[in-house]
């Protein structure tokens, strides 16, 4: 991509430059914002470094490349943490700039900036980014700055410090050193006190004087005074101010000075910097969908819109999907349009609106229309709806017309309050793939960690890696470890459940190659995780394989987990051992409990706290209980005496009395539930509707006879249909597959 880079004239916008180039991308111009009065060293400022602005301009001459600069005329107006458009903001100023760069250079795609570890200012990027169609680069984002800093001085940075404002750091002994120079005092610094030896806490700022991209001049300092802004005895602030610079050619030298004594360069070379006037704000806010438009979709003859909620109050899950009548197709934006209505309509009948979304799952027909998917769903969840992020998702391609669905099925997590806190990175770094589109990477809520279902690309260049299925699967799971890392989670020790979805290009002969590299992986991962923090608390999730028909860049392996980032570490796990709920147990529909049942589900429980169930019902299984239930003469039991809707009537009953036993024991209940879905496999000849009919009445036959279960109009339960699932990656032929997840308030 050909990118414009942010410059301050610090040493990490350079190096990010360095990092752009390093993979494959060009630097066709520069940008930089300083104050309005040019004596002014530093401005009151949140999000730009100006001290050292009056050498940046020599950044032209130094590169070749065209500078674009504004003064700044907004001031800090929006302090929250996610950025809204706010008039005056000194944000907009970047705006303004950056607009005018893809006015006059329009092949420029992308944006650099030396963004580290400050949230407040990469989002403020890629805010400004989103509005304009660019893509953000933040190739430094989240590296260890020890590593980093060492790295900027092996491959070539000159940068001295030109701010101080910490902890031993002295601005007469420390301002104008080159960081070389101060690499291991400041990992003393950091031993003592704690800074960021690379500044991100506003402990120094720095000047880039010379660069391996500096392959015109180089920048020589040749005088400066000292500002003191704070003669604080623990951590005195100070600036530095240039006094004479000139500027040298790394073939000849040309220097010359203004009125004042600073440097500057000739007329000649100043006709590659342009300075940004202007002052107009101007909006390219993403249009919501038309309410009307949307509404009028709704109604189409022949379809049908099934609906699903689960019963607790405050977290539960939406699902819509729309029944097609074969005779009347639709197209999957207009069903997706439809759909997203449906769900809108429900969030705003419960006084909720897409901002409470936690989570989504967006489940389509064809990935070959995932751009379509977007573009649609973009129109419904936007930033300026989700003021405190956007929810995150999951979307796979699903067997939907194979059961008389239309293109597309979404289903929502929901809760009623804003407690929620959104990770959601845009732009590309080496840390884990950003999200682009409309969805953030994690969601935390009452802390359980739902993350975005990862495949597995490289960060850096966002395309999947090499190494096949299990290549792919590693990749996904170190993109989750690092943004579990970022609520101080790992998916190794934290995580409660783990779905993989596999794609049905995986060889059969590869998938136990799959479930080894996963087990091998969390294995790895907790060995370090333990040896790190010894008190660590170790879950032992749930886990659960789907068999897909694609997933989103025709990917082998997609990851979506499930953790729980406790807020204290006094957290007591079990998934095995003693029962603590009832002591009597209810016995529905004649089931008899028997020690076999066991062997049919995972769980995972967090006591008084979370309760997670895989129920895994096999071919096998789902013959014996069968046969149990034909009564006492099971050896006069054959299959062929129970048609196949018997047959599911009695598994679903079975798996309802299962689930509701699991939960009983372990003081969980029904209202509990926050997700209820039902897996089952294309293969068996149902449609959606018939097998909702099944289990919808064996749920109200349950509500009935247990008098523990409140059921309205639609079906507490979501069933998505599969080409196959199951608990490990070589047995993904299940009958049913349950998944449930409860929570405490």
């Amino acid at each position: 991509m050909k990118v414009v880079a942010l410059v301050s004239g610090g040493k990490d916008s350079c190096y990010a430059m360095m990092k752009c180039i390093q993979y494959g991308h060009e630097i066709v111009a520069l940008a930089n914002l300083m104050p309005g009065d040019d004596s002014v060293d530093e401005l009151d400022s949140y999000m730009y470094q100006t001290v050292g602005h009056q050498i940046v301009v020599s950044y032209a001459e130094c590169m070749g490349l065209p500078l674009f600069r504004r003064r700044i005329q907004g001031s800090t107006r929006h302090q929250n943490l996610s950025y809204r458009v706010t008039v005056g903001d000194e944000v907009e100023d970047m705006f303004i700039m950056l607009k005018e760069v893809k006015r006059k250079i329009p092949s420029i795609t992308a944006v650099s900036s030396g963004a580290i570890a400050s949230d407040y200012q990469r989002l403020r990027v890629e805010s400004v980014c989103s509005r304009l169609g660019l893509v953000s680069f933040a190739y430094l984002w989240k590296e260890d700055q020890s590593l980093l800093l060492q790295e900027m001085i092996s491959e070539g940075i000159v940068a001295i410090t030109v701010k101080v404002a910490a902890m031993g750091l002295d601005p007469a002994k420390h301002l104008g050193k080159e960081i070389a120079y101060l690499t291991s005092y400041l990992h003393k610094l950091k031993d003592l006190y704690g800074i960021n030896v690379c500044g991100e806490g506003g402990e120094y700022e720095t000047l880039t004087l010379d660069c391996p991209l500096f392959t015109k001049a180089r920048i020589v300092l040749d005088d400066f005074h000292i500002v003191l802004h704070s003669s604080d005895s623990i951590a005195p602030v100070g600036v530095l101010h240039p006094l004479n610079f000139h500027v040298e050619s790394k073939a000849t030298t040309i220097s010359v000075s203004d009125s004042n004594g600073i440097s500057i360069l000739s007329a000649d070379k100043l006709a590659s910097v342009f300075e940004v006037q202007g002052d107009c704000l101007g909006r390219c806010d993403a249009k919501c969908q038309s309410l009307d438009d949307a509404s009028a979709l709704m109604e189409v003859p022949g379809h049908k819109l099934n609906l699903s909620k689960t019963k607790r109050k405050d977290t539960f899950t939406i699902g819509c999907s729309l029944q097609v009548s074969s005779s009347n197709p639709t197209g999957l934006q207009d069903d997706l349009k439809i759909v997203l209505k449906k769900v809108e309509v429900q969030l705003t009948g419960n006084g909720l609106g897409w901002e409470n979304v936690l989570y989504v799952h967006l489940y389509i027909g064809s990935m070959s229309e995932f751009g379509l998917a977007n573009e649609t769903y973009v129109k419904f969840i936007t930033q300026e709806k989700c003021h405190f992020g956007v929810p995150s998702r999951s979307t796979i391609e699903l067997p939907l017309l194979q059961v008389g669905l239309g293109n597309v099925y979404v289903e929502a997590l929901v809760a009623n309050d804003q407690t929620k806190r959104v990770l959601h990175v845009q732009s590309i770094s080496c840390w884990a793939p950003s999200c682009i589109g409309p969805y953030s990477q994690a969601t935390l809520h009452k802390e359980i960690l739902h993350m975005a279902g990862q495949i597995g690309l490289d960060p850096p260049t966002m395309t999947l890696c090499a190494g096949g299925p299990t290549g792919e699967l590693e990749q996904a799971l170190v993109n989750s470890e690092a943004v579990a890392k970022c609520f101080g989670a790992s998916i190794s020790t934290s995580a409660i459940l783990l779905v993989i979805y596999c794609s049905k290009r995986i060889p059969s002969s590869e998938r136990i190659r799959i479930q080894e590299k996963l087990d091998m992986f969390l294995k790895q991962r907790r060995s370090l995780q333990l040896g790190k923090e010894s008190n660590s608390t170790v879950l032992d999730p749930v886990f659960l394989y789907v068999l897909a028909p694609d997933l989103p860049k025709r990917a082998f392996v997609e990851v979506k987990p499930l953790l729980y980032a406790a807020e204290s570490a006094e957290t007591v796990a079990e998934t095995t051992g003693q029962e603590i709920g009832l002591t009597v147990k209810p016995n529905y529909w004649g089931i008899k409990e028997a020690d076999w049942h066991n062997s049919c589900f995972q769980k995972c429980i967090i006591r008084g706290k979370v309760c997670s169930v895989v129920l895994s019902i096999t071919s096998e299984l789902a013959m014996k209980i069968c046969r149990e239930s034909y009564g006492a003469d099971q050896n006069a039991w054959s299959y062929e005496k129970f048609t196949k809707e018997c047959c599911m009537d009695i598994i679903s009953r079975f798996c309802i009395y299962l689930l509701d036993k699991i939960l009983l024991d372990n003081a969980f209940y029904w209202e509990d539930a926050t997700i209820i879905r039902f897996y089952f496999p294309t293969s068996l000849g149902f449609s959606l509707e018939t097998l909702s009919v099944i289990f919808n009445t064996s749920f109200k036959e349950f509500a009935e006879m247990s008098q523990m279960l409140q059921m309205g109009e639609e079906p507490i339960f979501n069933l998505v249909p599969v080409l196959g699932a199951g608990k490990s990656a070589t047995s993904m032929d299940d009958m049913i597959t349950c998944e449930l997840f409860a929570q405490k308030c």
